[in-house]
């Protein structure tokens, strides 16, 4: 077998359409677990570039895709999911008698549909979806295989082309993952958004304002940012592009508002009954499994400002209320949705427990969102602001999505480099934990039951 394997690796030939941050990690992580024959392109302009990037690394660079489709028994398109159709029109027909065909993008419905329009018959289609972003490790990390148009013998060269990420594999039909990433991706991604832009139109860097300071809020602070100093395309892509996911942010947006118009009202039973029960439907079911997050002591470390814990203000929380009202509304277990976590999801979902299981936390929330005038202006930008992201969503604006995300991030541009910094430890932090967790490995499923920060 192992003899087996070596051959294997010296003979069959990975190729990569497309060498963005995701393209260029798969290519050096496949160059480094001895796959002997890695070829890669990205678009014509960028061939001297990528030469001058990959020389001595045993990675050979193709001047276009119909090289590395003639080729390759392997061949992943990491492309914007906004471009798959095109790129793989453009190049599918070159694609080699018996190969494997799959895409890196984060929405599969068109992704699956240029392969079915475009790539010959005779071509086997298995795509696959790394859960993280090219900065966090894949080690442990979830990791999507499709086998949409493959036998059993293909199937299997895919798992061990892709083992060398140890990452944890989870086996899913397209549309499942679609409709799951449209709730751990597209919604949580549009809920830090939203928070991003609420500052902006506050004119308020949150790690001055002492209503975000603790544990909870550098949660919200740094991943906003981390999103934020990213490309755009890819959570637009995620939104826009994943039938899924219009009417999750349709129902995150109507959340905010229903809440909101309690809270203004000060509606306090009706407010505070719903949710309860939303809380109860979300986290009353969890039986013995471990809570996401570590302590608050641990998660205050992680702070971009200066302000002192003990001059904290009240804060209602309502970006966090509002998502868990939500899922009670859509009937929807996020926990059901961790075979395809990412550590943003697992941020996001760990700081709604922590404010939920703690009542203490939860009665401060509802008592500031009811009765704290101060903070009101904060949340009415926010319910605009979800608002907003949601029509863009709706629409299916791209450009206006570009504007709206390059506007926002404009405003906190100066701090991203220490932001990034501070993101980065805490991605690996919860990392460690999930990979530590007992029982929480990503198990396998027999149908699709959903990164990229």
């Amino acid at each position: 077998m192992a003899e087996e394997r070596i051959v294997e690796m010296e003979t069959v030939q990975l190729g990569i359409i497309g060498m963005g941050d995701m393209g260029k990690l798969y290519a050096r992580t496949f160059s480094a677990a001895g796959w002997k024959h890695v070829n890669v392109c990205d678009m014509p302009s960028k061939y001297e570039q990528l030469r001058e990037e990959f020389e001595g690394t045993g990675v050979t660079v193709m001047k276009d895709g119909h090289s590395v489709s003639r080729q390759s028994d392997w061949i992943l398109y990491s492309v914007p999911a906004e471009f798959i159709d095109s790129v793989v029109a453009t190049y599918g027909p070159s694609t080699k008698i018996g190969a494997i065909v799959a895409g890196q993008t984060s929405v599969k419905e068109p992704e699956i549909a240029a392969f079915e329009t475009h790539l010959p018959d005779d071509v086997f289609i298995i795509t696959c979806h790394s859960m993280h972003g090219p900065a966090v490790s894949p080690k442990g990390q979830p990791l999507v295989i499709i086998n949409h148009r493959g036998t059993a013998e293909a199937l299997g060269l895919v798992e061990r082309i892709l083992s060398c990420f140890e990452s944890e594999i989870a086996h899913l039909s397209y549309k499942e993952h679609d409709r799951i990433t449209a709730d751990t991706q597209a919604v949580t991604h549009m809920a830090f958004l939203s928070m991003g832009t609420t500052w902006k139109h506050q004119d308020s860097f949150p790690w001055f304002d002492s209503t975000y300071t603790g544990g909870i809020e550098n949660v919200k602070v740094n991943m906003t940012m981390r999103i934020l100093s990213n490309k755009w395309h890819v959570y637009a892509g995620l939104a826009i592009l994943n039938p899924s996911a219009k009417a999750q942010v349709r129902q995150y947006s109507l959340s905010v508002a229903a809440l909101f118009k309690l809270m203004i009202q000060e509606k306090e039973e009706e407010f505070v009954s719903r949710i309860r029960a939303a809380g109860e439907f979300v986290f009353g079911n969890r039986g013995n499994r471990e809570q996401i997050l570590l302590s608050d002591n641990l998660l205050d470390q992680y702070s971009l400002g200066s302000v002192p814990k003990d001059k904290r203000k009240p804060n209602s929380h309502l970006s966090l209320l509002a998502m868990v009202d939500c899922w009670y509304q859509l009937k929807m277990n996020p926990y059901s949705h961790m075979v395809c976590q990412t550590p943003l999801f697992r941020f996001w979902l760990g700081i709604s427990e922590y404010l939920f299981l703690n009542e203490d936390y939860l009665q401060d929330a509802m008592q500031a969102a009811l009765y704290c005038k101060e903070i009101r202006e904060d949340d009415m930008e926010f319910m605009m602001s979800a608002r907003g992201w949601q029509e863009c969503i709706a629409l299916g604006n791209m450009e206006g999505y570009r504007v709206r995300f390059e506007d926002t991030a404009q405003f906190f541009q100066n701090r991203f480099g220490e932001a990034a910094v501070i993101g980065k430890q805490m991605i690996e932090m919860i990392t460690r934990k999930t990979t530590a967790a007992p029982g929480s490995s990503v198990a396998p499923v027999s149908e699709q039951a959903a990164n990229h920060a």
